[in-house]
């Protein structure tokens, strides 16, 4: 593999986000390799770039009484969310060392995703003008966003696994308020092992980068 692999278990957000950036500046300056991160995070909403506060379903201050921590992060995209038992990978890779291109790498990871979940028996795909895999074009069951500095690449794809579809309810996913949230769970009927599927996503980027 062109890349290493750290499993950082159930983390709390903000401090993935700064083992993320402390990473990201090791491999700027050449001190460590291209790495895949995985990882859950406890329930938490996260506001990308091009985040409108419209797509929070409640009042801010109702998410702080049910200690619910909503946070702005330099990630592409709208609100999005993560919870228990939803996989979450940060690809940080210097993209010098595979294609610097953006656009590119983001098709890549929507790629690794479908050949992930094809081998649980899900048939999904992109849909055109949106960005994360899709079943049927209407049910999103991984969510994207990236940030890039000096070509290397951070943040990464939040892949409903077993977790909580609900949660969702606390917001309009990505700004899309006509489709669903699904889970591999949801799709197939019944509850899948997280390690099983971190081990796939890690055997299919490995195809692939």
């Amino acid at each position: 593999m062109n890349f290493d692999v750290q499993d950082w278990g159930l983390i709390d957000f903000q401090l993935a986000w700064d083992k993320q950036n402390e990473l990201v500046s090791k491999i700027q300056k050449g001190e460590h390799k291209s790495t895949l991160v995985l990882c859950s995070h406890p329930l938490v909403i996260t506001m990308g770039r091009n985040s409108s506060y419209d797509n929070l379903v409640l009042p801010r201050q109702e998410y702080d009484k049910r200690d619910i921590k909503v946070i702005d992060i330099n990630r592409g995209g709208d609100v999005t969310l993560h919870n228990e038992y939803q996989l979450v990978g940060y690809p940080i890779f210097n993209l010098n060392e595979f294609k610097p291109d953006l656009h590119w790498f983001l098709r890549e990871i929507e790629e690794v995703i479908i050949n992930t979940i094809a081998e649980l028996g899900i048939s999904s795909s992109r849909v055109e003008g949106l960005t994360g895999v899709w079943v049927e074009e209407q049910r999103k069951i991984c969510a994207i966003g990236l940030h890039c500095s000096r070509w290397v690449t951070s943040h990464g794809f939040a892949l409903n696994v077993s977790n909580n579809v609900k949660d969702f309810d606390y917001i309009v996913p990505c700004g899309i308020d006509d489709k669903e949230v699904t889970s591999i769970k949801d799709e197939i009927g019944t509850d899948v092992d997280i390690t099983k599927v971190k081990n796939i996503v890690i055997d299919k980027f490995a195809q692939l980068f």
